[in-house]
């Protein structure tokens, strides 16, 4: 089995954060040749009965969904990471244990980042989306638009303006942990210890049929359910203990700078390259006082380190952000027909190609342009300061923001 690899998801309450605000970030670790798309969907109603697709099964429909922002891999229906208009925020990884993983298609974990935030309006509410949906639905399906064969169970950090949780799963079963101050982040290993604030209700005894737990000791979810002992993983080097030792260096100066800092560090191997590698990236700001908006960035192009994080806030009339949209094939999608992924067409939107052809492809002259772009990034957040401190432009101004920074970007690669 190959090691686990791919994405690193961050968040920080106060105090460790500046300004009584809860700052997330996720690196979304991908295939280095899959595109991720920056999307928004607004929220709709729908009649009783109506169904639902998402990337390999059908489900029923809810009766309303919310507005949400999503940067997801271009294939598929779900999602990497994304927000909703009450300021609900979810990023996934992918884990491995000792329960054996289903090849059977059923939801990804990807749709189901996608669900919490278009049926929930709290963390927790979220939260119960997704356990709901993995008890009824299941988990499973190709996760790597290829006839190979990548499949994994899922953990997800979910955070909103008041507290975070962490869920892992192995399988059908899962454990919780609530986060109401400082610091967490989750990678590719289970991590939730002896703190279990809820928790699937057979989960101990399958363990314990397993011969996995003998029903004496404390229970430790990521002991029970891991291949290895994570107490001696996390002081190992891993990019987990590398994550948090990047944000307890900037314990109590955390803010969405600091964050995109974290998600751009190489050396941690946060920021990963090679034939997987970081091919989109998040990091949103999320006020507890209420009168505040909340704003999420998005990079929408590999490396952020190479890229621009561009400021994304909910108000109403927003219209579909069509130059980090991918093309869309419809029923002849490669995707949706069987046998799926015989062939893989051009996904890439206007953006992503142009940042290709001049960030990824070229050698010279870099360092200027790369200036120019850090600098746009920093007056965009200085910009973003002023909006979300009342002195920015008005909420009818705010549609077009995201669209703006993006037509910004494009000029610089002219």
């Amino acid at each position: 089995m190959e090691p686990p690899r791919s994405c690193d998801t961050f968040v920080s309450l106060p105090p460790a954060t500046v300004g009584n605000r809860i700052i997330f970030g996720k690196n979304s670790d991908r295939p280095s040749d899959e595109v991720q798309e920056i999307v928004y969907f607004p929220g709709r109603s729908y009649e009783p009965g109506e169904k639902l697709e998402c990337t390999y099964i059908e489900i029923e429909q809810a009766e309303k969904t919310h507005s949400v922002v999503l940067s997801r891999p271009s294939w598929l229906w779900g999602a990497e990471m994304g927000a909703n208009e009450f300021g609900v925020c979810i990023g996934n990884e992918a884990v491995w244990g000792k329960e054996e993983i289903d090849d059977k298609e059923a939801l990804l974990g990807m749709d189901l980042v996608r669900l919490g935030l278009e049926r929930a309006e709290t963390a927790e509410g979220a939260l119960d989306v997704i356990i709901g949906l993995l008890g009824k639905y299941g988990q499973g399906g190709n996760c790597m638009e290829s006839p190979m064969s990548f499949t994994y169970h899922n953990s997800f950090l979910i955070a909103d303006r008041k507290e975070a949780w962490i869920l892992e799963t192995a399988g059908e079963y899962w454990a919780a942990e609530k986060v109401d101050e400082g610091m967490k982040n989750i990678s590719n290993n289970l991590s939730i210890t002896t703190k279990i604030d809820r928790e699937h209700p057979a989960m101990r005894e399958y363990a314990r049929t397993k011969g996995w737990w003998d029903g004496k000791k404390e229970f430790n979810f990521a002991a029970v359910y891991s291949y290895f002992n994570p107490s001696r993983s996390s002081s190992s080097g891993d990019r987990f203990c590398e994550g948090y030792k990047l944000l307890r260096k900037h314990k109590g100066n955390i803010t969405a700078a600091t964050m995109m800092e974290i998600l751009s560090d190489k050396p941690s191997g946060i920021n990963m390259e090679g034939g997987f590698m970081t091919t989109g990236s998040m990091v949103s700001i999320l006020p507890q006082d209420t009168n505040q908006l909340c704003c999420h960035f998005f990079t929408g192009t590999p490396d952020p380190a190479r890229s621009i994080f561009k400021p994304f806030i909910f108000v109403p009339q927003i219209g579909p952000l069509v130059k980090t949209a991918s093309p869309v094939f419809g029923a002849e999608d490669p995707v949706k027909l069987k046998p799926r992924f015989k062939t893989k067409p051009d996904r890439r939107h206007e953006l992503h190609k142009k940042h290709e052809d001049v960030i990824m492809s070229r050698e010279t002259a870099q360092n200027e342009l790369l200036t120019k772009m850090k600098n746009l990034e920093k007056k965009q957040l200085e910009e973003v300061e002023r909006i979300l401190k009342g002195g920015g432009i008005d909420g009818s101004g705010l549609t077009m923001l995201f669209v703006n920074c993006v037509e910004e970007e494009l000029d610089l690669y002219e």
